[in-house]
């Protein structure tokens, strides 16, 4: 579709000119001669650029651009005079003008100012749709009690800069909790950062939190900053806390009293003003009794305790989330729309979900890529993976327990033994990585092979986490 433009000017010949110029380019134009014929033109043509004269009979076009901003109108507005002042161009770009130019224009100079502009407009909206798409992958999904009582907590809590130790089993959302906790609070605009400290190795977890000088360390070649600083102003998420090493757990504590760091290898104590949120898997008090987590640094984090109950317990949300997910991974791969029918629906509400929100998001997004039909019925579950013929709450999808079988008709399914192995093994080193809390050696520990062997598969499976460092 053509790109349209809108030309406000009050001179007849301006417009003309203007006008054939910019249609014998391409594109589709309207014109308005005064201020108020320019906003109504605005709004009932949509274009996706505005010459505006600043000089109108009417309202000038500065405050023709001043309503469309206040409209909340994302249209590039580029402003033109043939009296322009230094002062004026300041006013208009302080408005939200895009580009100011003197009369008379050439062609050139006007087709180029056009292209900018345009190239902003797409911009523009590029960063508008990732923002979008950010914003829907951390939003928090249910209406069951649960889910509805933390959102509450998190009105309240948000807030306040209260700290809070969020707790649940491996994939329940811990870290949608912790970001939902930062917008709410007046450090919204600041960074969140996030470090999983159970991907990080303990010999670098220091300089992970708190930065390194040069020469701190084999290959320190220049001072870096840790994740405190790069925080410095707005939240740090410390995802599964518990596996924190105890030196480590000590300078947090002295960060979090004292709001002071010092980078490893150095002697200069630098201030920071962080808010610290902390998620874990583990029972920290169990944790604190058995020496393995300081005690006063647990009563530092727990100021609020937030607890994810695990999805098999709010089954009335596996619905909700399941369409929430198909959409979400439909869009990012640009696959056709579809939805689940309600036999499948009623299907993944019956099984148990031990891997919670990641193990279903895994298997949706599977669903999402390899079906072809208007809607995922229950035998495509049975067809990519999805064990649904043995009783409520024995199998989920296959190959997220090590003891899951694989029959004759399952392989036929997959199309052969070759590709029935593959989806085995994608999934038990899926399931590996999601119990290492994404980090390859634990995962590599538990399946019994070199971690080299592992990386190596994890890219060929297409298995990345975020968390691998």
């Amino acid at each position: 579709m053509p790109n349209r433009i809108l030309i406000v000017d009050d001179e007849r010949n301006i417009r003309r000119t203007f006008q054939m110029v910019l249609q014998a380019e391409g594109y589709t134009v309207e014109t308005a001669e005064t201020g108020r014929e320019g906003l109504d033109g605005i709004a009932a043509f949509k274009p996706d650029v505005v010459i505006l004269d600043v000089r109108l009979p009417d309202i000038d076009g500065i405050e023709v651009l001043r309503e469309v901003r206040a409209a909340g109108n994302d249209v590039v507005v580029i402003m033109i005079s043939g009296h322009g002042t230094i002062a004026t161009a300041v006013e208009a770009t302080h408005h939200g003008a895009f580009d100011f130019m003197e009369k008379p224009l050439s062609k050139e100079r006007l087709l180029v100012a056009l292209r900018n502009a345009l190239e902003r407009r797409q911009l523009g909206r590029e960063v508008k749709a990732l923002r979008q798409t950010v914003s829907r992958k951390h939003l928090m999904v249910g209406q069951s009690t649960p889910i509805q009582a933390i959102r509450e907590q998190i009105q309240r809590v948000g807030p306040t800069g209260a700290r809070v130790l969020i707790t649940g089993e491996s994939g329940t959302g811990k870290e949608l909790v912790a970001r939902a906790l930062h917008q709410a609070g007046d450090r919204s605009g600041a960074p969140f950062v996030k470090v999983n400290c159970a991907a990080i190795p303990e010999e670098l977890i220091e300089s992970e939190l708190f930065g390194a000088v040069k020469g701190a360390y084999t290959g320190s070649t220049s001072d870096r900053d840790g994740k405190f600083l790069v925080a410095d102003g707005g939240t740090l998420f410390l995802d599964e806390i518990g596996d924190m090493s105890l030196k480590a757990q000590a300078k947090v504590l002295r960060a979090l009293q004292e709001g002071e760091i010092e980078k490893v290898g150095g002697n200069k104590v630098l201030t920071v003003n962080v808010r610290v949120l902390a998620a874990t898997n583990k029972d920290l008090a169990a944790e604190v009794a058995a020496g393995r987590f300081r005690e006063d640094l647990f009563f530092r984090l727990n100021v609020v305790p937030i607890h994810l109950p695990p999805l098999r317990e709010r089954p009335g949300d596996i619905s909700l989330l399941a369409e929430h997910l198909l959409a979400m991974y439909q869009d990012e791969n640009g696959l056709g729309q579809r939805d689940f029918d309600a036999d499948a629906l009623g299907e993944l509400e019956r099984l148990p979900w031990t891997g919670n929100i990641r193990e279903l998001g895994n298997v949706v997004e599977r669903l999402a890529v390899l079906c072809t039909g208007p809607s995922i019925t229950r035998d495509d579950l049975q067809t990519w993976g999805v064990r649904t013929d043995g009783a409520p709450g024995t199998h989920v999808a296959q190959g997220a327990a090590a003891g899951d079988g694989w029959d004759l008709d399952a392989v036929r399914r997959a199309g052969g033994l070759a590709a029935a192995r593959q989806h085995f093994e994608k999934d038990l080193i899926s399931h590996a990585l999601d119990e290492s809390g994404g980090n390859v050696s634990g995962a590599a520990r538990l399946l019994g092979i070199d971690r080299t062997n592992l990386h190596k598969k994890i890219v060929t499976y297409g298995l990345n986490r975020e968390d691998d460092a």
